[in-house]
């Protein structure tokens, strides 16, 4: 399985979303560093939409999911963009 999958597994049991794309975006970092040709899952953005972040502000939104993906950043997820929003709220994607 790969991470982006397993990411997305874990968000949906953790905050049903009504709305979720995790996105790779490794290849638009290619070159940025002399050894890495964007390849692989190293860096990753997240659109959320869930009512688990009604009520919680941006911060802390972002510390929910840092905290569930611990163990992926820790093993090697070098970035992760976080776009958490409750239902209702604007969105610019």
């Amino acid at each position: 399985m790969s991470l982006q999958s397993r990411i997305e597994e874990k968000l949906q049991k953790a905050f049903h979303p009504e709305r979720l794309m995790v996105i790779n975006e490794s290849h638009l970092h290619a070159g940025h560093q002399p050894d890495f040709d964007g390849g692989g899952e190293t860096h990753l953005r997240i659109r959320i939409i869930s009512s688990a972040f009604a009520g919680m502000s941006r911060v802390a939104r972002h510390r929910a999911i840092n905290d569930l993906l611990k163990p992926e950043l820790d093993a090697g997820l070098h970035a992760l963009a976080v776009e958490p929003f409750a239902p209702g709220e604007p969105t610019r994607w």
